[in-house]
C-alpha cells in the first residue's frame, strides 16, 4: 500500500488555492523549481496527471478527486497535530471573574478549556471587579476579567477590551409606580453596576431604595425572580429566566461598561496565554 506523504498533499491544495506554482511557493516558503519537482513526485507516486498545463494551469479529473480527499486528509492530520500540541501545554492558572460573570457563559469556555488542557490547573475565583483589580495589581491572580469602567457610549472592541451595553434586569412582571421609591436588587459598595445605577437614577430625580444586597449573582438571581426588585447588569450576563430591558417605565437608559483582561503579557506562562486566547475569543464572540 502506498503512503501519499502531507507535505506533497498540503503543496498541491495550495498550488490550486492560489491559482500557481510560484504564488504557492511563496506562501510554503519553496522555490518555483522545488514546486513543480513536488508536483512530479505526487504524480509519479498516484501513477496520475494532476494539474493539465496546455492552456493555463486546470485540474484535472483525477486530480479533482484527489482535491477532494487531500482536504480531508490535511484536516485531520492538523486538528491531531494541534490536538497534540495544546495538551502538552500544563501548570497552574490562578483566574479571577466577576461575579456577575459565574452563571454565564464563562463556566461553559472554562470547561472546554479543561477537556482541551488536562494538563493545566485552574483556580477560578469570583469577586468584585474592584477586588480582583486590587488582587491582580498584588500579584494573587495570572489572569483577570474585570469591569475597568462606565461610558456612556458603546466603544468598538481593542486588543485586551470589550464594551458591552448595561441593560435593567426583571423577573418579566416586575409593576413599577412612580409614585414609589425603585426598589432595586445589587451587589455590595464597590459593584460598578450598584454604582451606575444610583448616579443615573439620582441623575433622572427618581427615588430609590435598596431592597436587596448580595456579592452572588445567584443571590441576585433569586431576589429578582422572587419580585423583591430590580437591578442591572451587562446584556451577555443575564441569566435564563430573567428578562433584560433598555428601559422600564420612566427609568433612565444606564450606559455601557469596558471589561478589561489583566494580564502581565511579559511574564506569562504558555497555560496563561493559551487560557487569556480561549476566553478572550469566547467574549468576543459573545459581544458580537
Amino acid at each position: 500500500m502506498k503512503n501519499i506523504p502531507t507535505e506533497l498533499l498540503r503543496t498541491f491544495t495550495t498550488i490550486v488555492d492560489l491559482g500557481g506554482f510560484t504564488l504557492a511557493g511563496a506562501l510554503l516558503g519553496r522555490s518555483q523549481p522545488a514546486i513543480s519537482l513536488q508536483v512530479k513526485r505526487l504524480e509519479d507516486l498516484l501513477g496520475i496527471r494532476v494539474f493539465q498545463r496546455n492552456n493555463g494551469l486546470q485540474v484535472t479529473e483525477e486530480g479533482e478527486v484527489l482535491l477532494g480527499f487531500a482536504r480531508r486528509m490535511l484536516d485531520i492530520n492538523d486538528s491531531a497535530v494541534t490536538r497534540l500540541a495544546k495538551s502538552r501545554i500544563s501548570g497552574q492558572v490562578r483566574l479571577g471573574i466577576p461575579n456577575d460573570f459565574e452563571v454565564s457563559f464563562l463556566p461553559r469556555l472554562l470547561s472546554q478549556f479543561g477537556q482541551a488542557h488536562p494538563e493545566v490547573s485552574l483556580e477560578v475565583n469570583c469577586d468584585l471587579s474592584v477586588t480582583l483589580l486590587k488582587d491582580f495589581q498584588q500579584g494573587h491572580y495570572d489572569l483577570v476579567l474585570a469591569t475597568d469602567s462606565l461610558e456612556e457610549t458603546l466603544q468598538p472592541n481593542t486588543e485586551d477590551e470589550f464594551h458591552e451595553t448595561i441593560v435593567w434586569v426583571t423577573n418579566g412582571h416586575f409593576d413599577w409606580s412612580d409614585q414609589q421609591p425603585i426598589p432595586l436588587v445589587v451587589y455590595p459598595i464597590g459593584c460598578r453596576y450598584r454604582q451606575q445605577i444610583i448616579s443615573k437614577l439620582n441623575a433622572a430625580g427618581i427615588a430609590w431604595r435598596i431592597a436587596y444586597s448580595s456579592s452572588s449573582l445567584l443571590g441576585i438571581q433569586a431576589a429578582i425572580e422572587a419580585g423583591l426588585g430590580i437591578s442591572a447588569l451587562a446584556q451577555s450576563t443575564v441569566p435564563q429566566g430573567l428578562h433584560s430591558h433598555l428601559k422600564i417605565e420612566n427609568s433612565p437608559q444606564l450606559g455601557h461598561v469596558k471589561l478589561v483582561f489583566k494580564h502581565d503579557r511579559s511574564n506569562q506562562t504558555d497555560a496563561t496565554k493559551r487560557l487569556y486566547e480561549y476566553l478572550y475569543t469566547g467574549l468576543e464572540q459573545s459581544s458580537s
